[in-house]
Order: structure tokens, then sequence, then C-alpha cells
């Protein structure tokens, strides 16, 4: 498989986005689509009926194929280089929704705390995120994928009040339109949200984020160990332990101890972000 063709990387960069049709066969796109099955069957849905499994690789590893997929794994390459690897993934299963329902604001930039903890405008890149769709979604409304073309390049972005339901898009948003084995490769700061699926099918699609393989903690130290488990939540921080799954991301109070021992010792508010 050649690398992507400069008019691709050039729309990537451009928009932030690039769609890739027809990545996956028929064949594997069902093949995949029995895997999210059996997922779907051992999890616990939300109050909707929706599942957001992470880590869904760990839970049926026959996903690991999509990986390397040369195609999409050229664009990554391409954005990224060679030094990376994939930090994080998520399978999503979305059922209709009531159309009554008003929309929910779910504009967001991927990265946690890259977001207010880095200092640049624009921010870096970091990632690059692969969106695989098994399900239709080449009509509007169908749980798309929605972007503002080129936001990847503004760290903040407008709110029409703070509500979080009825909230209209925000101006230049566009729903992605793909069908089954579609891959659509984004840049995380793009400012993106999933629409409701206001369809009569269930939405389902895989998430594949790739970062830089020093994107993680380079003295790893045995958290089992009885030496590591007797020391104190704040010491246990700072020799990169988390809480929680993904506390290195997006983490909880029982994560960053550290952000209570600065409270008590009164540093600003706006270092307590």
């Amino acid at each position: 498989m050649p690398p992507p063709h400069p008019t691709e990387l050039a729309r990537f960069e451009r928009d932030g986005f690039l769609v890739l049709p027809d990545v996956l066969t028929p064949a594997e796109v069902r093949r995949l689509t029995a895997l999210v099955e059996r997922v779907r069957s051992r999890a616990r849905p939300a109050e909707d009926g929706s599942v957001h499994a992470l880590g869904f690789i760990g839970l049926e590893p026959a996903f690991a194929g999509l990986v390397d997929h040369p195609q999409v794994l050229g664009v990554v390459c391409a954005t990224l280089g060679w030094n990376v690897h994939v930090y994080h993934c998520h399978l999503d299963v979305h059922p209709p929704v009531p159309a009554a329902e008003p929309p929910r604001w779910r504009w967001h930039q991927d990265g946690g705390r890259q977001n207010l903890e880095t200092e640049t405008s624009p921010r870096p890149r970091l990632s690059v995120k692969v969106a695989w769709f098994l399900s239709d979604a080449s009509h509007p409304g169908r749980g798309n994928l929605q972007v503002i073309p080129g936001s990847h390049r503004r760290n903040r972005l407008a709110r029409p009040g703070d509500a979080e339901l009825g909230c209209p898009p925000p101006d230049g948003a566009i729903e992605v339109l793909a069908s089954p084995g579609t891959a659509v490769v984004f840049d995380r700061r793009l400012w993106h949200a999933r629409s409701d699926n206001r369809s009569r099918r269930t939405r389902r699609a895989l998430f594949l984020a790739y970062t830089y393989r020093w994107v993680r903690p380079r003295d790893r130290y045995p958290e089992s160990a009885a030496w590591f488990a007797g020391l104190s939540p704040l010491r246990r921080q700072l020799l990169g332990a988390a809480a929680t799954p993904e506390g290195h991301w997006l983490p909880a109070d029982a994560d960053v101890p550290l952000r209570a021992w600065m409270r008590e010792r009164g540093f600003p508010p706006e270092s307590l972000r």
C-alpha cells in the first residue's frame, strides 16, 4: 500500500479530518459487527441502551487486526510519524433515540487535560483518532460524527447558552456521511460530537486513538508490590499510578490527590482547573 496521496494529506491538514470510504470489505464489516455484538452481550448498557466499552481490543483480541490496517495506518504515519502506538480505544453502540428528545451538546476536543495544560495556540496535535463505521451513517441523523472543518486550529468553541439540552450545533458544523466500512481519520484537536441517532438503525462504531509512544510513563513501578501499595495516594500519583482506568487522561479526584494538596495550601483557583 503506497503512502497517502499528497492531496489527501492536504485535505487533512486543511479540514482536520479525512474520510476513507470502503476501507473494510462487507465481509470484514460483518465479522467486526459480530465481535461488537459479543462485547455488547456481556456489557452493562446505559439507561438508553447504549454501550461505551473502553479498551475493546482487550475484550475481543480479534479486533487487533484493525490497528495496522495499511490504508489507515499510512495516514496515521504521515501525520504523526513512526514512533506511535494506540493508547486508547473505545467501542460505541447507540440505539435510536426518541424523536421528541432534544439534542444534547456534546462538542469537545479529544485529549482531556491536554487542552488545559498545553499553552500554545493552536495546541499541538499529539494524537490522531480513527473512527470505523460498521453501521450505515450515509445519511444525516444516524448518530453521525459531527465536525467543524478547520476547527483544529482554534482552542476554544463558543457555546450558545449553558443548557446541555436543546443547544443548536455551532456555526459551520456538518455531519460526516459514512457508509459501512468507512474510516474517518481526524486530528484530536478537531471540535467534534456525535449526533443523535434518529433513525431506525442501531449505530455501531469503533474508535482507535494513536499517539507518540512517549505519551506514557518512562519508568514503570509494580503497583501490586507491597512497598508501592503502602505509599500514600499522593506519592503513588507522583510515581505514575492512577486510581481509575482513564485516570491519566480524564482524572477523577481519586487519581490526582495532588490537586487537593494544592487546594489545602491556598494555591490560586486558576491553577486548580
